[in-house]
């Protein structure tokens, strides 16, 4: 009797309204359809009449003209005037389970690693569910990433929404695969929007590995795909995160690219005669993206730590999405070319990059090694091409000299081979052994410094000798440096 009056209960909460209309026509992406006056968002299908077979699952982007935009998720190939147009009033969804950890599924959540069915328990609502603000938790805890340029110098807060800004071959997919097998998150979902074909599976094997796949979901939509796959695969994966988040998981949320998403919307913009702004970007990209990465961040019961990368073009940072993206996010993480193209990765440029939840998470201890890390670079980035050209006169600022002795240290610090793992702890002790010699031989300058607790953690007596030895040979090293023999 109970199973009966559910059952009763579920198909009363149905929209029994079936709606069917017609395709008059069709233009580049962009279907236009008569007596389906359905609202933006919904979902419908189209029945060929030439393959009745076929069936096309396409979303109502718009109206022009008393007739309904839609825009298939499939080829437009074979679709032909009177076309039947069909709503069973069903809302866009996916459906979701435990299960998915350690799948690949395409952007309708479907599997395509030939690893058999998924028993599916929920159905997501695309568009999520909006948290109120003030229902939220803080961002007071730190998040370890495993990687220890961040960890340190830039440490991320759990909950928090971080960007990683690089042109096209500097390292984002082996950052992202570190970020995936290294971090303390028990779940990760990694949206691969708009990538090559061929990435794909180069990603999956070489950088995420089975270890890191199987905590994961990965929700894939190669560039080859409509654009509103590949805006529905954003959602899906999204939509993944808060159904884990949900259950009281601390998730991770990797997704690359979000230009290949904004790329996507300002198609579909255009095609649905929508005026185009900067760049050619329509309104609705910027509307899209702050209503994407908002659905991410803490909730009443777990969080989703996430972290978008950001596709820049030419290497400027202040590009129209680059520079929306930045202001949406709780802090960016820019991968240098120059670093790169020097062996230096992960190449982050700790002076272009920001934690803007790094102060409520850290210790005082930390920040100021933090601080006293970034003037370091600072300075030197100030003399490094006097260096280069063998000008730089030793003696000349002492702060300077010792930032200078001081750079083989710190440069090791902040390189990492991508199969090495450190946790924050370590990373935490590595950056205040950097500073506490410096603190030992000037205790009048560095009074006022809060203490560095000295605890025991791993890796910390490597990289403490290494320091050591940075100081102990600091003359030697301004030398050299001043030679041109040290670069950064």
């Amino acid at each position: 009797m109970t199973a009966f009056a559910s059952e009763l209960q579920s198909l009363m909460s149905c929209d029994p309204v079936r709606i069917t209309g017609r395709i008059c026509r069709v233009a580049g992406l962009v279907v236009e359809a008569e007596g389906v006056p359905l609202p933006v968002g919904s979902s419908c299908m189209i029945q060929c009449r030439m393959d009745r077979k076929r069936q096309i699952e396409a979303e109502v982007v718009g109206f022009h003209d008393g007739r309904t935009l839609l825009v298939p998720s499939g080829e437009t190939t074979g679709i032909s005037p009177g076309d039947r147009v069909i709503y069973e009033g069903e809302q866009p969804g996916v459906r979701v389970a435990p299960d998915l950890l350690g799948r690949i599924v395409d952007g309708y959540g479907n599997p395509i690693d030939d690893k058999g069915p998924i028993h599916w328990c929920a159905r997501m609502p695309l568009e999520g569910r909006r948290v109120a603000p003030l229902s939220r938790q803080r961002v007071d805890q730190p998040f370890s990433t495993g990687v220890r340029v961040i960890d340190g110098p830039l440490t991320c807060g759990r909950g928090q929404r971080m960007g990683i800004f690089a042109g096209s071959g500097v390292g984002k997919s082996v950052l992202m695969g570190m970020l995936a097998r290294q971090s303390q998150a028990p779940v990760t979902v990694i949206g691969l929007i708009g990538e090559r074909g061929r990435e794909v599976r180069e990603f999956v094997e070489r950088d995420l590995g089975e270890e890191g796949l199987a905590k994961s979901v990965v929700v894939v939509a190669t560039s080859d795909d409509p654009p509103v796959l590949r805006l529905r695969a954003a959602r899906v994966a999204t939509a993944i995160a808060e159904f884990f988040r949900d259950r009281g998981e601390d998730v991770l949320l990797l997704m690359d690219s979000v230009t290949r998403v904004a790329y996507a919307q300002r198609e579909l913009g255009l095609s649905a005669y929508e005026p185009p702004t900067t760049k050619a970007f329509p309104p609705s990209v910027f509307t899209l993206l702050a209503r994407l990465l908002e659905r991410t961040g803490p909730a009443e019961n777990g969080s989703i730590t996430s972290f978008y990368t950001v596709l820049v073009e030419a290497d400027d940072i202040n590009d129209p999405i680059g520079d929306a993206v930045r202001g949406y996010l709780d802090g960016h993480i820019w991968l240098s070319r120059k670093l790169a193209s020097r062996g230096h990765f992960p190449a982050v440029d700790v002076l272009e990059s920001v934690s803007r939840v790094m102060k409520d998470v850290v210790t005082d201890a930390h920040k100021t090694c933090a601080q006293q890390l970034v003037a370091d670079l600072s300075r030197y980035r100030d003399v490094e091409d006097l260096l280069q050209l063998g000008a730089y006169a030793r003696g000349a600022d002492p702060q300077t000299d010792e930032s200078i002795a001081r750079m083989p240290a710190i440069q090791q610090f902040l390189t990492q081979a991508s199969e090495e793992n450190a946790d924050f702890a370590s990373a935490a002790a590595g950056l205040a052994a950097l500073y506490r010699k410096a603190r030992a031989k000037q205790p009048a300058r560095n009074a006022a410094l809060p203490e560095v607790i000295d605890v025991a953690q791993p890796g910390e007596a490597q990289v403490a000798a290494e320091a050591a030895a940075g100081e102990s040979t600091a003359d030697n090293t301004v030398n050299a440096a001043a030679s041109g023999e040290v670069t950064p």
